[in-house]
């Protein structure tokens, strides 16, 4: 008779597992990711109840991302993709047609406001429009929304709606760790602003490679001037490079920053004709390696700002 019971329990057992709704139960479900900081961002929601991976992976440049079959039969088989959206992925259209994706897709920026695709203006090194291609495929708005602790707060919120929409079983586990996470982003983000507050405004004023941080500076209260525009393949004019070497020698850039998946010449040219000294390396659009400073987005916030602050002081 026990014997009997346990062959039926078994066999119920392996019924429920072919039932629908049950995959997510059975194996833990694939998330792709475009770039590493949504990555991290989606691995830390998630928890232990999804696996995530990221297509443009650390130090690597989105931008100029160019995804092949690898990347299309990855999408292929995911449950969840998660996307910046504005426009920061110009080639995720294609590949989801092409792998033929069938998933969940989370938008990250829904509901950010976004900044236009604008720059500097007279004194910077660009402008929305001109003949850089500063826009180049990212539109109208500038789509590095992330570079805000606010905003950040609002992706993780996205990505905790999507995933519970995909797996309403551990939904409240992914809304728990999106606001613990979210609360770490609200301190962090109170923290840098008192910090960024003690520094005359006139003495805020800094060089990076290319405009990723129009939302970190609306934030912040630190001046950006980039050398190129919104996408890191837009190319300054030699009138563009001549106005920001001369801003720098009438003192109105204190430093000089690199980025972790930017070409460095152009910056280290500046340096070179103005005299300004490099302040050090910023990760923008991507985490670090692991063993790096900057492995997840908090950290990169602590990093990045750690850099700026020791060189406006």
């Amino acid at each position: 008779m026990r014997r009997a019971l346990l062959i039926l329990g078994l066999l119920l057992l392996s019924f429920a597992a072919t039932e629908p709704g049950t995959a997510w139960a059975a194996e833990k479900p694939k998330v792709i990711a475009t770039f590493s900081i949504l990555a991290d961002l989606a691995q830390r929601v998630a928890g232990d109840h999804a696996t995530v991976t990221a297509l443009v992976g650390p130090d690597g440049d989105a931008h100029v991302f160019e995804p092949g079959p690898r990347e299309s039969g990855a999408l292929a088989e995911a449950d969840v993709l998660v996307a910046n959206g504005l426009g920061f992925e110009p080639w995720l259209e294609r590949l989801t047609e092409a792998s033929g994706f069938k998933g969940t897709l989370i938008v990250a920026t829904d509901g950010v406001t976004p900044l236009p695709a604008s720059h500097e203006g007279e004194d910077g090194a660009a402008e929305a429009g001109d003949d850089q291609g500063n826009d180049h495929d990212h539109g109208a708005f500038d789509p590095h929304a992330f570079q805000d602790l606010a905003n950040g707060q609002i992706y993780v919120a996205n990505v905790a709606k999507g995933l519970s929409a995909a797996d309403p079983a551990h939904a409240a586990d992914f809304q728990a760790n999106a606001q613990r996470l979210a609360a770490d982003m609200a301190a962090l983000d109170a923290s840098l602003k008192t910090e960024v507050a003690s520094i005359p405004a006139e003495h805020r004023r800094v060089l990076t490679s290319h405009d990723a941080f129009a939302y970190f500076s609306r934030a912040y209260g630190i001046e950006f001037v980039s050398i190129h525009g919104v996408s890191t393949e837009a190319e300054p004019s030699a009138q563009d490079l001549a106005r920001i070497v001369e801003q720098a020698r009438d003192g109105k850039i204190k430093a000089i920053f690199l980025e972790n998946m930017a070409d460095p010449r152009l910056a280290e040219t500046v340096a070179g004709e103005s005299g300004i000294r490099i302040g050090g390396q910023l990760y923008a659009d991507a985490l670090s390696p692991e063993n790096g400073p900057a492995p997840d987005y908090l950290s990169l916030f602590r990093y990045n700002a750690k850099q700026l602050l020791e060189a406006l002081r």
